[in-house]
């Protein structure tokens, strides 16, 4: 479940133990000590981009963790895909909000964790124990520098209670951000080897016992937004100095009868990016703090 550096496509920005590498077409360079992806995110694009160019060569990472730092915020998109408010709509008494919001000039927009906070490769997540209908929401996300350009990606699983959303949407924090709900990685690609970013394939997965027990296939090619508009609308009230990743939304919608269990593993994989694999574990009161 956890990937092999190795596996990882040139133009790949990577965490490890040890700090930040990048693999470009010749191999792998290994950025100086003391560097943070707050650091790099603090750059404009193409000085981010000579910066990696010119880090001394170096070893791949022996594990590859989630790439972020503790302080990194991960913000989140919602109804972005027509198959998300069909969902959202067939889940909530109050259908009419995600309709309307689905149109609307300015997007839905949350908070959904921290960095410290994120689930990497190998790493569980989480549902609810006082939630009875919890899904995975398999997501290509943009990562942004501190000027709001988008200068990298990489997969999200912004893992969901569709029932206690689909209770009352002023109930979306709740269902939306709780331990263990938000997993990122492999790893970054960065922007400039993206040819398209509006022509990724998306798929996920569910495994449970060794047998698929559901899996949904999408494109960004179907998202109703533009990535301008949604980054710009996360920028227009805020900065963010550290830079933010933002995830776009999911069209891969399970069906009403599916939904997440304990011991079930979950691969999120988006063209020219990666896999993110995550067991999935159930979280409340007397669970361990760090379930793995």
């Amino acid at each position: 479940m956890i990937p092999d550096a190795e596996d990882a496509p040139a133009h790949t920005l990577m965490r490890g133990a040890g700090g930040w590498h990048y693999r470009d077409a010749d191999g792998f360079r290994s950025l100086p000590a003391g560097t943070t992806l707050s650091t790099l995110l603090a750059l404009p694009a193409a000085r981010l981009r000579e910066d990696l160019a010119a880090a001394p060569e170096g070893a791949a990472p022996e594990a590859v963790l989630a790439p972020v730092d503790p302080h990194t915020e991960v913000w989140a998109a919602g109804v972005t895909y027509e198959t998300s408010r069909a969902g959202r709509a067939e889940e909530s008494a109050h259908a009419d909000l995600y309709l309307d919001v689905y149109d609307a000039d300015r997007p839905e927009l949350f908070f959904k964790a921290v960095g410290w906070r994120v689930r990497g490769p190998g790493e569980t997540v989480g549902i609810r124990a006082d939630s009875t209908w919890d899904v995975p929401e398999p997501e290509l996300a943009l990562v942004c520098n501190a000027v709001g350009e988008v200068v990298g990606h990489t997969a999200c699983n912004d893992v969901s209670s569709r029932s206690i959303e689909g209770a009352n949407p002023l109930y979306l924090p709740q269902a939306k951000v709780y331990r263990h709900s938000c997993a990122l990685g492999p790893w970054i690609r960065m922007a400039w080897a993206v040819a398209d970013p509006y022509a990724l394939g998306i798929e996920a997965e569910i495994r449970r016992a060794g047998r698929t027990t559901w899996s949904g296939a999408t494109s960004t090619a179907s998202i109703h937004r533009r990535f301008p508009d949604l980054t710009g609308a996360l920028f227009a009230g805020d900065h963010y100095p550290h830079g933010v990743v933002l995830a776009t939304g999911t069209s891969a919608v399970p069906e009403s009868d599916v939904t997440l269990a304990e011991g079930d593993v979950v691969t999120v994989r988006v063209e020219e990016v990666g896999a993110l694999t995550n067991p999935v574990v159930r979280v409340g009161p007397g669970t361990p703090e760090e379930s793995r």
